[in-house]
């Protein structure tokens, strides 16, 4: 199993290729070859369409008598896939294409009718221009003028792209600057409506009232058998308030002396005990114990 593998073979000494006899072939033998539709094509027996790329078991011969410029042409045979039906089309070296022979038929191509119509009109003005020198001349002048505006549209293209592009930079430049400019209003705007805001907090003040002092001494001494002293008036504090919708606590404006004043003079309150039995009117009974 591995000698199949090898590339190079044995041979003796004493071999002599000239003693091998030559197998005798047909002239024109038939090769099987695996190809695929070079076009779409109709069979003429039962009418089913072939698609271009379907994969055929095909039969493979040179054309006798027939080539161009020493180029071979060779001829295909395959089967219709509905109906069996023998299919054959050659090789068109001349147009770089395969052409349909027997069996079948060559769809319409509406690309291959205009190159066909250009090659056409090109070997038509060729003989032309042959046979008439002025025509000649005539043809290379238009071709000469097609080309000149064919350049000087490419320029008139090339000028406006650059006029758009320079166009576009300065209105990125000219959006740019706006925007720094809205910036700059914008801080403006809002400096003003800072300095408004601290203006109104500076104007804005809550006036608290603080209630006096008593008159001769703590709270917690007895002032009735001492002569009266006039009471002094009511302090009058000014607290500065913020400009927000939060309503601050008056105990946290006040200052620490003026806030334990207040803490001491607060009485204390209590709390009377509510008698639940005489609001859910239950009345209690004592029993009375008997001495035995």
């Amino acid at each position: 199993m591995s000698e199949r593998k090898v590339l190079n073979k044995y041979f003796p000494p004493d071999f002599d290729p000239s003693l091998i006899p030559r197998r005798k072939q047909p002239k024109n033998s038939q090769q099987v070859v695996r190809l695929m539709a070079p076009f779409s094509m109709r069979c003429n027996t039962c009418g089913e369409y072939i698609y271009k790329g379907k994969k055929f078991n095909a039969r493979k011969e040179t054309v006798d008598g027939e080539d161009y410029y020493g180029i071979k042409i060779f001829r295909f045979y395959i089967k219709c896939t509905l109906c069996s039906a023998e299919i054959t089309f050659k090789t068109d070296p001349k147009n770089t294409d395969y052409a349909a022979e027997h069996g079948a038929s060559r769809n319409f191509e509406p690309w291959r009718e205009e190159e066909d119509g250009k090659e056409v009109d090109r070997i038509a003005r060729l003989e032309e221009e042959e046979n008439n020198p002025m025509k000649a001349l005539e043809n290379r002048t238009v071709d000469a003028k097609r080309e000149m505006d064919i350049l000087d549209a490419l320029q008139d293209i090339r000028a406006r792209n650059a006029r758009n592009e320079r166009v576009g930079q300065s209105v990125d430049l000219a959006a740019r600057i706006n925007i720094e400019d809205i910036e700059t209003e914008e801080d403006r705007e809002r400096k003003q409506a800072e300095e408004e805001d601290e203006k109104l907090v500076r104007e804005v003040f809550s006036k608290v009232a603080m209630p006096a002092p008593p008159a001769g001494g703590s709270p917690g001494t007895d002032t009735s058998a001492e002569s009266p002293t006039p009471a002094p008036a009511a302090t009058v504090v000014t607290v500065k308030r913020k400009a927000d919708d939060v309503e601050p606590d008056l105990h946290s404006l006040l200052p620490d002396s003026t806030r334990a004043l207040l803490t001491a003079r607060a009485p204390a309150v209590k709390k009377q005990k509510s008698d639940m039995k005489n609001k859910l009117g239950i009345k209690v009974t004592k029993k009375k114990k008997i001495a035995v």
